[in-house]
Parts: C-alpha cells; sequence; structure tokens
C-alpha cells in the first residue's frame, strides 16, 4: 500500500503538534541498517533535556515507519545505524513533505551510515546543497557553547567530526552528523565506558540540537 501525503494528513500534522509540542521519535528505515541501534541514547538524552534546559519530552520515544503518516505526529524524528538505508519513492514523498511542512530529522551516523545516507538525502532533495555548518552557527551555543562546533565523541577514522544540514525557509530540516557519534555518547556508561566528560559534551550537543527544534 502506498503511503501518500494529503491534505488531511498535513491537517493531522498541523492539529497533533499542538499534543506532541515535544516528542521524538525514532525512525525506522529498510536497507539492512540497524535503525535501532543506540536503545538508551534517546531516553537518556530526553532525562538530561527534561533535568537541564526545561523541556518536556516524553521518556519513551516512539517508532515510526518514514513511509507512514504516524511522522506527522512527531516534531522530530531521530535516525541511526551502522548501515545500508534504502528509501522508497514513496518514502521519499512522504518524508519531504513532512520537513517541508516543519518537521526536523536528525541523522547521526553511527559508523558505517554516511555512503547510504547521503546518497539518499541527495534523492530526497535533488536540488538543494547538503551544507557544512561553521562553528558559528546558532546550534553551537544555543544552550551550551562549543565553540569548535560539533564535538568528537568517538574515534573511528581519524577525521573531524562535522554536521550537515538542509535548509528550507532559512530552517534546518534535515541535520546529518558525521565522524562525531553523538548517539554513543548518549548512551548508558556502561555500553561504551566513555568518561562522565565525554558524555556530558554528548548529552550537551544533543541539548543544542532539541533547543533548536522546540526552544528557538
Amino acid at each position: 500500500m502506498k503511503h501518500i501525503v494529503t491534505s488531511i494528513t498535513l491537517f493531522i500534522f498541523f492539529s497533533t503538534l499542538s499534543l506532541r509540542a515535544q516528542e521524538i521519535a525514532i525512525l525506522k528505515y529498510q536497507g539492512g541498517g540497524d535503525w535501532y541501534a543506540n536503545p538508551t541514547a534517546l531516553p537518556n538524552l530526553i532525562t538530561f533535556c527534561n533535568t537541564n534546559i526545561g523541556t518536556a519530552l516524553n521518556s519513551k520515544p516512539e517508532t515510526v515507519e518514514v513511509g507512514s503518516s504516524a511522522i506527522f505526529q512527531y516534531p522530530f524524528l531521530h535516525m541511526t545505524g551502522h548501515g545500508n538505508v534504502v528509501f522508497s519513492d514513496e518514502e521519499l514523498e512522504n518524508l519531504r513533505t513532512y520537513l517541508y511542512a516543519g518537521g526536523f530529522l536528525h541523522i547521526d551516523d553511527n559508523y558505517g551510515m554516511k555512503p547510504y545516507i547521503t546518497r539518499e538525502i541527495a534523492r530526497l532533495f535533488p536540488d538543494a546543497i547538503l551544507e557544512e555548518l561553521g562553528a558559528d552557527h546558532p546550534l553551537f551555543s544555543n544552550s551550551y557553547d562549543f565553540p569548535k562546533g560539533l564535538p568528537k565523541i568517538h574515534e573511528h577514522d581519524g577525521e573531524r567530526p562535522k554536521a550537515f544540514a538542509i535548509f528550507h525557509d532559512k530552517r534546518i530540516v534535515l541535520l546529518f552528523t558525521s565522524e562525531s557519534d553523538l548517539g554513543d555518547g548518549w548512551e548508558d556508561p556502561t555500553v561504551h565506558n566513555d568518561t562522565a566528560e565525554v558524555r556530558e559534551k554528548a548529552l550537551k550537543m544533543g541539548a543544542n540540537i532539541i533547543t533548536y527544534v522546540f526552544k528557538s
């Protein structure tokens, strides 16, 4: 069954934003990548944000599929994984409409995702440029200061961390964080044995992303 966005779907999107003003959902996708990676990451980030920056996020994020109209119930979608990502044409249409209508997607490369997701982003926005954000962008200073931009949480290929964005009407609608691995830093301390300092950096950067979407 094809999931085609209609005016009714958009009505649902705008009418439910007030009810779900501060909710995040995990984006489930096809292709073989582990969309379910980092299961403790978002709950920990949510707890940190509710405690430190005054949000009221639901502590248990839901899971939604790319092609489902359910994505229109959530202002913030989070996506991660290590491997392949494939969007159907119908899923691309659904996700594009969601983002143009006011939604936000954060894609955090958990390592190994980049070549696949950048291919799909090019299909999602064929006429847009995936721009690297400079360290002076408000995303890096709205709640916590990161004067050098995106922090490095886990080392993989020896490359510097980068944050890329797709803009629509001067607003970031898609944020892709690469060579940082924020989600690993959000996980329970025993998962990766990160230091308290590393985890704090990851959580504070996550809080800045939350601030940009919900409090800007």
